[in-house]
């Protein structure tokens, strides 16, 4: 039996969920997520939790069983305390900013880049620190923008220019050697 799978998702205050079958849908302050689940997995909602079984001589099923139990406690803490992925701006000349609620990025072409945002996600941009923050309540859709974004310019090993995630480090190449070591003579 799956460890994560055998724990119940607790409900906390302010977020409803309704269990039809192989839809699960949860409404809460940051928004509504709805999702389909596989037939292999049972999913049953008892007063402010919510238990996710399966046949564990099915290997499909048994391999679905973790993995169902956190999208759904992802979708209910998506919906009452939300996502935010932060990125990083690195490089000379390298920034962000927003227009109404839509993301320009300058980061060394001769355009900005433009992104708007989808349905449930929003950015924020400090022009201090030079960070981009997306949140939005679909845990899946927030990672999705935020690697679409660093994907504009991925931070190259050299001078260690680009979009990175704040957590990500870097690995720096040392680059070419100097003259005179080991040159003609």
């Amino acid at each position: 039996m799956s460890r994560i799978g055998r724990l119940p998702v607790t409900i906390p205050a302010g977020v409803q969920v309704t269990v039809d079958g192989l839809n699960v849908s949860v409404k809460g302050p940051k928004g509504e997520l709805k999702r389909t689940f596989h037939p292999l997995v049972e999913i049953k909602h008892e007063e402010n939790a919510i238990t996710v079984s399966a046949d564990q001589t099915n290997p499909v099923a048994h391999a679905l069983h973790g993995t169902t139990r956190a999208v759904i406690q992802n979708m209910v803490t998506g919906v009452s305390a939300g996502f935010t992925r932060v990125l990083e701006i690195n490089g000379v000349g390298y920034r962000a900013e927003m227009d109404g609620n839509k993301l320009m990025m300058y980061v060394g072409y001769s355009h900005p880049v433009v992104f708007d945002p989808p349905a449930g996600i929003s950015y924020e941009v400090d022009a201090k620190t030079r960070q981009v923050k997306v949140n939005g309540a679909d845990k899946e859709l927030v990672g999705q923008i935020a690697a679409d974004i660093r994907k504009i310019r991925p931070p190259e090993p050299y001078l260690g220019k680009g979009i990175k995630y704040l957590e990500e480090t870097i690995r720096r190449k040392a680059g070419k050697a100097g003259k005179g070591k080991g040159g003609k003579k």
